[in-house]
């Protein structure tokens, strides 16, 4: 599906400083992500996912487990002591 939409205000200030950060990569990718975060978050329909979608749909709810505090990132010198 092919659509053009325009944002303005908040939502365009959203978009943009997810682009800006590294987020995504691009407006669309901003925009398929929040789709499949309201599926996640609402259950709008069964997650029949390929799977670059279901690697995005884990990696959104780790950064989730991450920003709650429940998810802790390791330091590479840290992981490089415990794979040896």
């Amino acid at each position: 599906m092919n659509i053009t939409m325009r944002f303005e205000g908040y939502v365009e200030q959203i978009i943009d400083e997810a682009v800006k950060k590294g987020i995504v990569k691009t407006k669309a990718e901003a925009l398929r992500l929040g789709v499949l975060q309201l599926n996640e978050k609402y259950h709008l329909i069964s997650q029949n996912l390929s799977e670059d979608e279901e690697d995005l749909s884990l990696a959104i709810r780790i950064d989730e487990r991450i920003k709650a505090g429940k998810e802790k990132i390791n330091p590479e010198s840290k992981l490089k002591t415990l794979l040896r």
